[in-house]
C-alpha cells in the first residue's frame, strides 16, 4: 500500500470499466470482444481510492476478488455502494479478507435501501452470528447526507437509473471539489447537477453510442459533463459496443475513455 498512499494526492485505480455482463461478453462474437487491446478488457464498474489516510472501494461486483488481486489491494478502512444491482455488489462477501481478526469489522456506507437490498443478500454476513476470524464483519453506515473518510469529504449525490435507488459520490476536501464516481446513471435532479458543478475530474456513465433507457450514451454524458463544467472527465461502464482507441479518437481533449487499471493521481495542494 506505500504507493498507493502517496501523502500528496487522492490516488483513483479503475478496477473495472465494463458494463453489468463485463467485456469480452459470454458468447459475443464482436470485434471489441475479440480485441486484442487491453484496455478492451473490462471487468465490472468499481474505483479503489487511496489518501494517505484512509482507503475505500466504490462497489464490490462479480470480479471484486480479482480486482484487488490484479491491482494488489491489501488494505481497505471503507465500503461505498451506489446500488444494489448484482454488477455493483455480488462480490461483497469477498470482502471478508479485510475483516480477518475476530473484533475487525468494515463500515459500509449506502443509502438505507441499498443497505437492506444487501442485507437480504448477503444475511450471513450480518446477522451476528459469525464473529470468527476470517469471516466478513460489515457495519452499516446508512448516509443522510456527507461524511468523512479521513479527510477526505464524502457527498452522496442521488441520481436516476432505472427503478433502484442509486447514488453517485463527490469527493472534496477543504471545499474543493477534487472528483465525482456516478457510474450508473440516466438523468439527474437539479440539485445534483448543481453540487458537481466544476468538479476537477468527472467519472460518469457513458454506456455505448446509441441511446439506452436506464444508462447515458455518449451524447448524453458529454452534455452533462458540460452542464457540470467538469474540468476532465473520464468515462466508464461500457458495453461491447465502444472499442477504446475508436471511441477515444471523436472525442474533446478533455474527455477521455477510462479502461481497466488507469490510476488518476490527484494533488490536494
Amino acid at each position: 500500500m506505500t504507493d498507493a498512499m502517496d501523502p500528496g494526492s487522492l490516488r483513483i485505480t479503475f478496477l473495472g470499466t465494463g458494463t453489468s455482463v463485463g467485456v469480452p461478453m459470454v458468447g459475443c462474437d464482436c470485434a471489441v470482444c475479440h480485441s486484442a487491446d487491453p484496455r478492451d478488457q473490462r471487468f465490472r464498474s468499481s474505483v479503489w481510492m487511496t489518501t494517505a489516510e484512509a482507503a475505500w472501494v466504490v462497489d464490490t461486483g462479480p470480479d471484486f476478488r480479482s480486482q484487488c488481486l490484479r491491482a494488489g489491494i491489501r488494505r481497505l478502512d471503507a465500503v461505498l455502494l451506489t446500488h444494489a444491482h448484482t454488477d455493483h455488489v455480488a462480490g461483497f462477501d469477498d470482502l471478508r479478507r479485510f475483516t480477518v481478526g475476530a473484533d475487525e469489522e468494515m463500515p459500509v456506507y449506502a443509502s438505507p435501501s441499498c443497505l437492506a437490498a444487501v442485507r437480504r443478500m448477503f444475511e450471513f454476513a450480518f446477522n451476528g452470528e459469525n464473529r470468527y476470524p476470517g469471516y466478513f464483519k460489515p457495519v452499516p453506515c446508512p448516509f443522510d447526507g456527507a461524511f468523512f473518510l479521513g479527510a477526505t469529504e464524502v457527498t452522496p449525490l442521488p441520481v436516476v437509473h432505472g427503478k433502484v435507488e442509486t447514488h453517485g459520490f463527490l469527493f472534496s476536501r477543504g471545499g474543493r471539489k477534487l472528483a465525482a464516481y456516478v457510474p450508473d446513471v440516466k438523468s439527474a435532479p437539479r440539485a445534483t447537477t448543481a453540487a458537481l458543478g466544476g468538479v476537477e475530474v468527472l467519472i460518469v456513465d457513458a454506456l455505448r453510442f446509441t441511446p439506452h433507457p436506464t444508462h447515458q450514451n455518449f451524447e448524453e454524458a458529454l452534455a452533462w459533463s458540460r452542464e457540470i463544467g467538469a474540468r476532465r472527465t473520464w468515462f466508464t461502464h461500457f458495453q461491447c459496443q465502444v472499442g477504446h482507441a475508436e471511441a477515444e479518437e471523436n472525442l474533446p481533449d478533455d474527455v477521455r475513455l477510462a479502461y481497466d487499471g488507469l490510476v488518476l493521481d490527484l494533488p490536494l495542494t
